[in-house]
């Protein structure tokens, strides 16, 4: 699909509403499909003209994915018809990226309550060991994050939390490891058991599970970490892979070496340019960019210092490592007209 498509086209009743079948970006009454590419920085495109997505979002003035918040939506927070709803009703600014997402372990399950708005059966969020579902990963601003607090009830009927049970991997491929997510706060919003069993929104319709007997479980098994105040993009993920001056032993090392907890060899898919200035240009490419990953204990400390150092050069960006975990690094913002490639063994040649 190329052509923008319309609220029309996914209604949003009954709840959980409908779905695209793809990734996509949505504004004012429309959306339209995104689709993966690692040649771009961003890792996305926008149809149906394929502008990087980044690019996308500062036409329209709005902050790239590095500034954005990963947060599970597993109910009608990805029906395009509820996000023109959040505009309307709760003040929701600026376009809403909804990246389609694979969920292993994790299933939207019926709550053991209803809405008091309309007597629906609303979603909630449980541990499902060997299940496999599809839902999708809302990018969020600091700005969306709160109007999405005030529509799910934060405190009161969910809590938000980072999910360390299961696995949320991107139609990219990227894992979304520690995923923000609204999961049930009180009783009302536990899983509904039938039986001894929760039961899933995929296997019964709303209009059979608004009447579904049983009682509330005690917990919804799920493995998390409560968040308190506002999170920060910087606080996922916990990785940055390094390939220049910021490697052990060089130059940069004294601004990241005491926030490393592990410092690992890897290599990504892009390619190294000489700058003739003492330190490589790294742009998204079809080689092999060799460095180190380093895990941070508190990232968002030392990221904004690390911003400062790199300077308006640099722009800094989630990439996907082979393993499929998500790291930060920093793209060469400017050309690369008459700049020589590294070749594979630079790093080595450079320790």
């Amino acid at each position: 699909m190329t052509q923008p498509f319309t609220d029309d086209s996914h209604p949003a009743e009954p709840y959980p509403g409908a779905r695209p079948g793809h990734c996509f970006v949505h504004l004012d009454g429309e959306g339209w499909p995104v689709t993966p590419d690692p040649a771009t920085d961003s890792g996305w495109r926008v149809a149906p003209d394929g502008r990087d997505l980044d690019d996308w979002l500062a036409d329209h003035g709005e902050p790239p994915l590095a500034h954005r918040m990963p947060v599970l939506a597993y109910g009608s927070n990805a029906n395009p018809s509820k996000v023109t709803w959040l505009r309307e009703e709760l003040g929701l600014t600026g376009p809403a990226v909804v990246l389609r997402a694979k969920c292993r372990d994790l299933s939207a399950v019926w709550a053991a309550g209803h809405r008091k708005s309309d007597g629906q059966r609303p979603a909630t969020l449980a541990h499902a060991p060997g299940v496999e579902e599809e839902h999708a990963v809302w990018f969020a601003t600091a700005e969306q994050l709160r109007v999405l607090d005030r529509c799910e009830g934060r405190g009161l009927r969910y809590r938000l939390v980072r999910v360390h049970s299961g696995q949320v991997t991107l139609f990219d491929g990227a894992v979304v490891d520690s995923v923000l997510a609204y999961t049930g706060a009180g009783k009302r919003r536990m899983p509904l058991l039938y039986g001894d069993r929760p039961i899933r929104c995929a296997d019964v319709p709303q209009h059979r599970a608004r009447y579904q007997p049983g009682r509330p479980a005690a917990s919804d098994g799920l493995d998390v970490t409560p968040v308190h105040g506002d999170p920060s993009p910087d606080d996922w993920p916990d990785l940055i892979f390094v390939y220049g001056t910021l490697r052990p032993g060089m130059s940069g090392w004294h601004l990241v070496a005491d926030h490393v907890v592990e410092a690992t060899p890897v290599t990504v898919t892009g390619t190294l340019h000489d700058t003739g200035r003492g330190y490589p240009a790294l742009r998204p490419g079809a080689g092999s960019v060799p460095g180190h990953v380093l895990r941070l204990d508190a990232p968002e400390d030392v990221l904004p210092a690390l911003d400062e150092y790199e300077g308006d050069e640099y722009r800094r960006v989630r990439v996907t490592l082979p393993d499929g975990r998500v790291c930060w690094t920093y793209l060469w913002t400017g050309g690369v007209e008459g700049m020589a490639v590294l070749p594979d063994g630079w790093v080595d040649n450079h320790p």
